[in-house]
């Protein structure tokens, strides 16, 4: 992704990463903290960026991207927010990946604005109606900033420990501390009410017409396959649900070459001609 720019949503400036030819595919980050648009799609947007136009934006208090004064995070906020984005870029018709918050962001999205979104690919996603707070993800959205945090939510992230390096641990202790301060607003105590603010109704998730990937790690502690994903599966019109085993939260870093396939191979069937 080659193109660095700042879009003025809803009179409030949204800091975008963007790149590609070809259909548009919006990708949704999650809700760590430190996790920004292009930390959580860089590897993936290196694989699709040849085939997609791709606009990987930092969303509300996340990276560079502040929450809108007198306004917080929050389902609401960050699905008009993704709307605007692709509205203010002139884009009509367009994929969304969503991760995990991003997910629910995705699904959202698509109950909103059937016309404009086309596939729906939610990875580890939060949104399922019923699904309770484990606590890794109490303890990810605690995590403080700095090494000591971060080491200890990359741990939760990950099913391979072999990818909690050194370097990924500063970098993301870097990204924390950078970003600290809007973070703090976002998912303070008791947390259960924020995945209850993330969470779609059964009436909103069967009005989805879009077709709907969902991709999932077997060993993911964050928002565990039986709770997070399953339930979907009832509730969806159009669904299908890929599980990788020995991945835990992050499967395009744990599995990433498969894990770009995959997204390809699904979004090479909504092209137009």
């Amino acid at each position: 992704m080659t193109t660095r720019r700042t879009i003025t949503v809803d009179g409030s400036p949204v800091h975008v990463l963007e790149g590609g030819t070809g259909p548009a595919v919006l990708m949704l980050h999650g809700s760590g903290p430190g996790t920004t648009g292009s930390g959580a799609w860089a590897t993936t947007a290196q694989a699709l960026g040849t085939s997609c136009h791709l606009v990987a934006p930092d969303q509300a208090g996340f990276g560079r991207t502040p929450v809108p004064a007198g306004a917080r995070g929050g389902l609401r906020l960050w699905t008009d927010q993704a709307a605007g984005l692709m509205a203010a870029l002139g884009i009509d018709h367009y994929a969304v990946v969503g991760h995990s918050m991003g997910g629910a962001v995705a699904l959202a999205l698509a109950a909103a604005h059937p016309q404009q979104v086309t596939r729906v690919v939610a990875v580890a996603t939060m949104g399922a109606p019923g699904a309770p707070l484990s606590a890794d993800l109490d303890a990810l959205w605690a995590a403080p900033a700095g090494p000591l945090g971060a080491r200890d939510m990359l741990s939760r992230l990950v099913h391979d420990q072999a990818l909690v390096t050194d370097s990924a641990v500063d970098a993301r202790a870097a990204a924390m501390r950078a970003g600290a301060a809007a973070y703090a607003s976002l998912f303070p105590p008791p947390r259960a009410r924020w995945v209850d603010e993330l969470t779609l109704s059964a009436q909103t998730l069967a009005a989805i017409r879009a077709p709907v990937l969902l991709v999932h790690g077997a060993e993911d502690r964050i928002t565990p396959l039986r709770t997070a994903a399953q339930p979907l599966l009832e509730l969806l019109a159009d669904v299908r649900l890929h599980v990788f085993g020995r991945c835990g939260h992050v499967p395009a870093i744990e599995h990433p070459h498969e894990f770009s396939q995959l997204l390809s191979c699904f979004l090479r069937q909504d092209r137009r001609p």
